[in-house]
């Protein structure tokens, strides 16, 4: 029988400590939000139209406004982040200088404080795409059209924030792939379009699904990015046009909790508010999980 070291005793002793300080600060904290959060949970306060109270609850425009950032974040982020990984892995040289530049440009993108993606939304998107746009096709209008905070520049805005993380872990799947599949499928006479279509991209399915999990994680939970490109604190009606303004759970929480009139009234509703963001972020985390795992059986199938 193997003696254990009183050292591999101690690393061993360590590592479950932090593990169990880990997964009970993550129930407590979850527990503490559900057990004063879902009593509050009710089809008025979740499908109705929010009041001028924030603390009187509906959330549904709130909701909706989530979702509809989200999803157009994940559908600007996800092809560009794609397309950029595929370029660094199948087509730029291992020696390219420009390879070296986009990669450190990625990796300090993602370093970057959120609030810094905001200013540079505002700066970009709001003012100048916006403003471009509206002197080319909007030159007669009294007001701005597309030079306004809206949630077409929000999403921009965390496709941006998001962007390092799809590159990084599409880039990873990629390299994991043999050689010997890629040589295999050039000496069969395919285009390097078509080993990178048919191939490559198939096999890395399960890495890009990881990505947009971890986009979809992030994006859908920040706040500081969408501050000054498109979020307000209030409107009846959820956002039906690019142009408009929207509601944001992240932000709906950050009012509960700094602007109500009554702050000791509004705990519920913050932390009924926070539940729903919770699951929200939740059920998009499944529903790219079962994405990702239905890709490795039509893989291995």
């Amino acid at each position: 029988m193997k003696r254990v070291s009183r050292g591999d005793w101690l690393l061993s002793a360590a590592t479950g400590a932090a593990v169990v300080l880990v997964l009970g600060s993550l129930v407590a904290i979850l527990g503490a939000i559900v057990v004063r959060g879902a009593p509050v949970l009710s089809p008025k306060f979740v499908f109705g139209s929010p009041g001028a109270d924030p603390a009187d609850g509906g959330l549904l425009p709130v909701i909706l406004g989530t979702v509809a950032c989200t999803l157009l974040m994940t559908v600007a982020c996800v092809p560009l982040g794609v397309t950029t990984a595929v370029w660094l892995s199948e087509y730029a040289p291992r020696t390219s200088t420009l390879a070296g530049i986009v990669r450190s440009a990625i990796r300090n993108l993602a370093a970057v404080p959120s609030i810094v993606f905001g200013l540079f939304g505002l700066g970009f998107f709001v003012l100048f795409v916006g403003g471009k746009i509206d002197s080319v096709f909007y030159a007669q209008a009294t007001g701005p059209v597309f030079a306004r905070p809206a949630i077409l520049w929000s999403s921009l805005t965390l496709a941006l924030l998001t962007l390092p993380v799809v590159v990084v872990t599409t880039e990873e799947a990629l390299r994991t792939i043999p050689r010997d599949v890629r040589e295999a499928a050039f000496a069969l006479g395919a285009t390097r379009l078509q080993v990178v279509w048919r191939v490559i991209l198939p096999h890395a399915k399960s890495g890009i699904w990881t990505g947009v999990i971890l986009a979809v994680s992030r994006g859908a939970g920040e706040v500081a990015p969408i501050l000054f490109t498109g979020v307000v604190g209030w409107q009846s009606r959820a956002p039906t046009d690019a142009r408009d303004g929207f509601m944001h759970l992240g932000n709906h929480v950050y009012l509960l909790a700094t602007q109500a009139p009554d702050v000791e009234r509004a705990q519920p509703a913050l932390y009924g508010t926070v539940v729903l963001l919770l699951l929200l972020t939740f059920s998009l985390n499944i529903a790219a999980v079962i994405l990702r795992h239905r890709s490795r059986a039509g893989a291995r199938a």
